[in-house]
């Protein structure tokens, strides 16, 4: 499935995740990918939700895991309820993306551990590969919430699963998006390198939503529903016609196909 608004490419190459997106950093948010630009539309609807679902004191601790960019992270900044958030991944070039991005916004304070003016929360990022180490960091244990979009491709779902579990306090709440299994089955993140001409995938795994809700729940998260007829449980995108000129020439093949699915889990509290 290729079309004019694709670039061309000599070949695909297969890279471990942290390498693909240490190349991938650079260009991540200008190469026109329409899922990160339909994630951040449905984002409007749902970030709201994820805050409000939230049960515990405030202020808040956040967790953003696969930060990326710092696109999410940008907007737990935002949120004054919110002491401190913090930003994991595992790509060393995406965190320094995020982190001049992250430091500009906030007028040139510490890129390392930055606190801004005293409504905005405290910024701590971290190198955290969940493939290569089997708990979070300490500064990232029983926290409120945790915010994960388009990351949980690229990590076996037990792998993912028990991290969050580990990293959420019992009550807490996780925002879960993710490309969907019905293009992840036709395709897989990736970007074309301008000096290679090389194709450049990451390790990718097309889960489904039903694999998705049971293995969250084998670690306790249960899929959180709306009260008092409140939208709820897991939301499934398509692309259709008239969302192509806002997600960009590369979704046009895509009419027709689900490629988002996203929605909120509760960790169970203690009996």
């Amino acid at each position: 499935m290729s079309t004019p608004s694709d670039p061309s490419f000599s070949s695909i190459r297969y890279l471990p995740t942290n390498e693909a997106y240490d190349r991938w950093a650079a260009i991540y948010d200008t190469d026109g990918n329409f899922l990160q630009a339909l994630d951040t539309i449905e984002l409007k609807t749902l970030f709201p939700q994820f805050l409000q679902s939230i049960t515990s004191s405030k202020p808040w601790r956040i967790v953003d895991l696969g930060c990326g960019t710092g696109r999410n992270t940008a907007l737990l900044l935002t949120v004054p309820d919110i002491d401190e958030a913090i930003a994991l991944d595992s790509s060393k070039g995406m965190l320094e993306v995020a982190r001049l991005r992250l430091q500009q916004a906030g007028d040139g304070a510490n890129p390392s551990d930055l606190v801004a003016p005293r409504t905005t929360p405290k910024l701590h990022f971290e190198v955290f590969d969940m493939l290569a180490s089997p708990s979070p960091p300490a500064s990232a244990q029983q926290v409120d919430a945790v915010i994960s979009t388009l990351v949980v491709e690229h990590v076996p779902l037990p792998t993912f699963f028990s991290q969050v579990s580990q990293i959420l306090m019992p009550g807490g709440v996780l925002l879960l998006t993710n490309m969907h299994a019905h293009m992840g089955g036709i395709s897989q993140a990736g970007f074309v390198d301008a000096g290679t001409r090389e194709k450049i995938r990451p390790t990718s795994y097309a889960h489904t939503v039903t694999d998705v809700v049971a293995e969250a729940r084998r670690w306790g998260l249960e899929v959180e529903y709306g009260d008092k007829g409140d939208a709820g449980g897991i939301k499934e995108r398509a692309v259709d016609e008239d969302m192509v000129e806002k997600l960009g020439p590369r979704s046009r093949k895509w009419v027709g196909v689900t490629v988002w699915f996203g929605g909120l889990f509760r960790k169970r509290a203690r009996s």
